[in-house]
């Protein structure tokens, strides 16, 4: 009798264990919000570019369950830089033209590389530098934040003329780290929040060369020259779960003090040209829970 009593303490011990880790786990069963980061569309028309877009808007339409919204991590058009406005109004036109008519979901945007004009000679024209981007896009800032099903996103702009004003390097300069400073400073510790930005802000991409070498040499325009700030800045914020990037045309994941930075390939792979060395045109696919977790993959459209 007392080995039948101990027996069945220890089965009901066994019955019982899994209700407090089946409710734990039924509150992530469903996520949140479904995302799709699509980034370095590089649309122009020529190598079948457009119908290729609309391929893979219709994916992302497609999945199951449904994406709620597009993050569009940027280098939206094929190339402003230094272009006849001629070209760059063709270039946007034809973008309006393929997400109206093949795109239903909300998008939300960053300004990528190639979709500021920088013309030295244009310096003082209304459209230098990234305000014709603005314009097409509707935003009154590139830098800002929303939120969404309990989560917040912070877009920010990585891009920034270098030295000498002449092309580009990644950072986010004095106003806009003030700006971030804050964003998170006031943002609740239980709301995770998600951080979108073209250029990366850390990325295993960049040790990636041909043949052996013995020195690394990573440019500024390739990621982020502000990183370690900007990591102890999260570090001080526990509740930034995941950073999505692009740029690179090259899919990575790097954690690091429990942040995920995720650089996702580019819809445009090289450039409509195929895949980007391993990389195969494609896009993210993000499912965000309440918990502040997520899962996520690559998906090739």
């Amino acid at each position: 009798m007392i080995q039948r009593r101990s027996l069945l303490k220890k089965m009901g011990g066994l019955l019982l264990a899994p209700a407090l880790p089946y409710s734990a786990f039924a509150a992530k069963s469903k996520p949140t919000l479904r995302i799709a980061h699509l980034t370095d569309i590089h649309l122009y028309n020529d190598l079948d570019a457009p119908n290729r877009l609309a391929k893979c808007f219709h994916h992302v339409q497609q999945q199951t369950p449904k994406v709620d919204l597009i993050l569009n991590g940027g280098d939206i058009v094929f190339d402003m830089n230094k272009e006849n406005l001629s070209n760059i109004r063709d270039q946007w036109r034809l973008w309006h033209s393929v997400a109206a008519a093949e795109c239903k979901l909300p998008m939300h945007y960053v300004l990528g590389n190639h979709d500021i004009w920088w013309e030295e000679q244009n310096k003082n024209s209304a459209v230098y530098g990234k305000q014709y981007a603005l314009d097409q896009l509707q935003l009154t800032t590139p830098y800002y934040s929303f939120q969404k099903n309990g989560w917040k996103f912070i877009c920010l702009d990585s891009v920034h003329l270098d030295i000498d004003a002449t092309w580009y390097i990644g950072k986010l300069g004095e106003a806009q780290f003030v700006w971030l400073e804050n964003e998170l400073k006031n943002t609740p510790p239980g709301t995770p929040v998600c951080v979108l930005s073209h250029i990366p802000i850390l990325t295993a991409t960049l040790m990636i060369e041909d043949g052996i070498v013995n020195k690394w040499e990573m440019l500024g325009g390739d990621m982020h020259t502000d990183t370690a700030a900007i990591i102890k800045l999260f570090y001080q914020h526990p509740n930034v779960k995941l950073c999505l990037s692009g740029h690179i045309h090259l899919r990575d994941k790097v954690v690091y003090n429990n942040v995920t930075y995720l650089c996702n390939g580019a819809v445009s792979g090289a450039w409509w040209k195929g895949n980007k060395r391993e990389t195969a045109p494609g896009y993210g696919l993000i499912d965000l829970y309440a918990d502040g977790t997520f899962d996520e993959k690559y998906v090739k459209y």
